[in-house]
């Protein structure tokens, strides 16, 4: 196993977890909280494009960024789901639920199956990722209820896309876009 290099694209991934972790320390009522946390979400899609273009993609990179996006992840649900908790109605966290356990059927069926953690890169789970990204834009205003509700429709077509992928496939393949292109090559 070659020795992993430390490059520029892990130097941005690092940066984006002292960003996220200095979201823990503002209010969200200042404009700074935003400010860092945009700057956090376009760390997360430029430290792989950098990673790709000085080609030092690496295994190493790719657990750093998964680490990133899980602190990432924690600390802003930490300070925003109280919010939501009691300002959104029941029916919706119901449906939260719902997608939650879809995803837990999905990534265990996948477990056995491929006998590996697999989670995909598919379109609608980029979506998914990307609407929950601009929740905390949304909080403060009265359409918080009716984007979540758009954003829970998107996540649960993408947790029932996922889980349909890894029931037709026999092969993980984490790039599948799609269950139009799930279909295995032969």
């Amino acid at each position: 196993m070659e020795k992993h290099k430390w490059n520029f694209a892990d130097t941005i991934t690092a940066s984006r977890i002292i960003v996220s972790v200095s979201l823990i320390f503002l209010s969200l009522e200042e404009i700074v909280f935003y400010i860092l946390y945009a700057i956090a979400g376009g760390m997360d899609a430029l430290d792989g494009f950098v990673a790709r273009k000085t080609d030092s993609v690496s295994s190493f990179g790719a657990r750093f960024d998964s680490l990133a996006d899980l602190i990432f992840c924690a600390i802003i649900f930490s300070r925003i789901l109280p919010l939501l908790f009691y300002s959104l109605p029941a029916k919706l966290w119901i449906i939260v639920g719902i997608i939650v356990f879809i995803r837990l059927v999905s990534y265990i069926f996948a477990g056995i199956k491929y006998r590996r953690f697999a989670a995909l890169h598919t379109i609608m789970n980029k979506l998914t990722g990307f609407a929950l990204f601009l929740l905390p834009f949304f909080i403060r205003y009265s359409v918080t209820a009716v984007y979540f509700f758009v954003m829970c429709g998107l996540a649960l077509v993408a947790a029932v896309e996922e889980l349909l992928i890894h029931i037709c496939r026999t092969e993980y393949n984490p790039n599948v876009k799609s269950l139009f292109f799930a279909r295995e090559r032969r």
